[in-house]
């Protein structure tokens, strides 16, 4: 390998959300992560429900009270056509 070309290489700590630490190696010295093997519901078999409402309802919900604004009309732009000066 030539030298001076690759980065750092750290053996490091991934700390997970849920407090989970786990030793890997990578280019950056402090890895977090969201979620882990330890609590993703794939790996645990709870699942966790977080979304109550349907999207479709949070949106209504949200925007129950908002009024459309009224359309105006546009103003048509006018375009000048240019003689072509070419020659016979």
């Amino acid at each position: 390998m030539k030298d001076e070309i690759h980065p750092k290489y750290f053996k490091t700590m991934a700390v997970c959300a849920c407090g989970a630490k786990y030793e890997i190696g990578s280019t950056k010295e402090n890895v977090r992560v969201d979620i882990c093997s330890n609590c993703h519901p794939l790996f645990t078999g709870k699942q966790k429900l977080l979304d109550l409402e349907g999207r479709v309802q949070k949106f209504k919900k949200k925007y129950a009270n908002v009024k459309a604004k009224p359309k105006t009309a546009k103003k048509k732009k006018l375009t000048v056509k240019k003689k072509s000066t070419a020659k016979k």
